[in-house]
């Protein structure tokens, strides 16, 4: 039912949003790899695609957002979602559609809801409510500041949090604070569209979700250097 629901929202918001398109607001797109990396670990080194696209007009766009998670040639971790989205005020869009959690198993499909936009002191901010169909609530805040050495050498530090109403066992997660990623990530533009990074990367899982994963022989809390691009067109 919330896959159906998500579903019919964005396409009628997406029809809606070309039907009300005009030739002085053009047809406009963009694709962002945000990170493409590996990540050095005890264990095998994982490799980290995180992306979105958007298409659409000045107000009324539709995103296509994803997060892969690869370890060993194994998909561990694989999230997508499809969002319409509409600027609501200078600098901030609501966000409303599907979120669907291919791996780990079994699959799930949330009703997802959320803003995205630049706050204050232009800190990048993705936040977003997620309503299961089983009665799970999940809130997420992404958020991402950049310190300009210069022109071309950047700076990133980055946070993101995840939150649940209750446990899923199922799936390794717990209720309260799941878990908790920091990021620090330098990186050099060859051009605008193009640039490789270095950094270091901080994750560590709280509470229940500790508890599911050392339960599992994994660890609650990681340091990793990584190694990536980033890019968009």
């Amino acid at each position: 039912m919330i896959k159906k629901t998500a579903i019919a929202v964005t396409a009628l918001a997406l029809s809606t949003a070309v039907m009300a398109s005009g030739e002085d607001d053009p047809l406009l797109y963009k694709v962002m790899i945000d990170k493409l990396e590996v990540r050095s670990t005890d264990g095998p080194d994982p490799l980290v695609l995180d992306a979105d696209a958007w298409i659409g007009y000045d107000l009324n766009k539709f995103w296509f957002k994803t997060e892969v998670e690869v370890t060993d040639g194994r998909i561990e971790e694989a999230e997508v979602q499809f969002l319409y989205s509409r600027a609501i005020a200078p600098f901030w869009d609501f966000q409303a559609g599907w979120r669907h959690d291919i791996r780990p198993k079994p699959e799930r499909d949330y009703l997802a809801l959320g803003f995205k936009g630049l706050a204050p002191y232009l800190f990048e901010v993705d936040a977003g409510l997620f309503i299961g169909e089983s009665g799970q609530v999940g809130a997420r805040l992404d958020a991402e500041y950049e310190y300009l050495f210069t022109q071309k050498l950047i700076l990133s530090p980055e946070i993101e949090m995840n939150f649940y109403s209750k446990d899923d066992e199922e799936v390794g997660v717990g209720s309260g604070l799941s878990d908790m990623e920091l990021g620090l990530r330098l990186r050099y533009e060859i051009q605008r569209e193009f640039a490789p990074y270095i950094g270091v990367n901080w994750t560590k899982k709280f509470g229940q979700t500790a508890d599911f994963a050392r339960d599992e022989g994994e660890d609650t809390s990681d340091v990793q250097f990584v190694i990536g691009i980033r890019a968009w067109f």
